[in-house]
């Protein structure tokens, strides 16, 4: 049974444990990464530049290059939290009905649950 993920591909994200949490930019902020791949199975994400595995690839054909190659690993989802640029920080999502103005029905949407402002 698949378990339910907070987190969709595409989002961004401040990972909240690990060696990366603790990454910091020039201003003294927290780095906010972009989820890649979710796998909401394993209930794990692949999320950019975080958890960078090497793996050796060896050249299955003829004029392929072989070699040591980075590759992101997936993390647990509950080590990530989404990232609101309103409140310049990790926030938790809480979901909203809108009414959509085209066709009049109702759409969930994530929204921030600190300012309000869509995620």
């Amino acid at each position: 049974m698949a378990k339910k993920v907070h987190v969709k591909a595409g989002d961004t994200v401040i990972v909240l444990t690990g060696d990366y949490a603790d990454k910091r930019d020039s201003q003294g902020k927290r780095v906010v990464a972009k989820v890649l791949e979710v796998s909401p199975k394993e209930g794990k994400v692949i999320v950019e530049g975080v958890n960078t595995a090497t793996k050796h690839v060896k050249a299955r054909k003829q004029g392929d290059q072989s070699g040591i190659v980075k590759v992101d690993a997936p993390i647990y989802a509950c080590k990530v939290q989404l990232y609101c640029k309103e409140c310049d920080r990790g926030v938790r999502a809480r979901h909203i009905f809108v009414v959509n103005e085209a066709d009049g029905k109702r759409v969930k949407v994530r929204v921030c649950a600190k300012c309000g402002k869509e995620i």
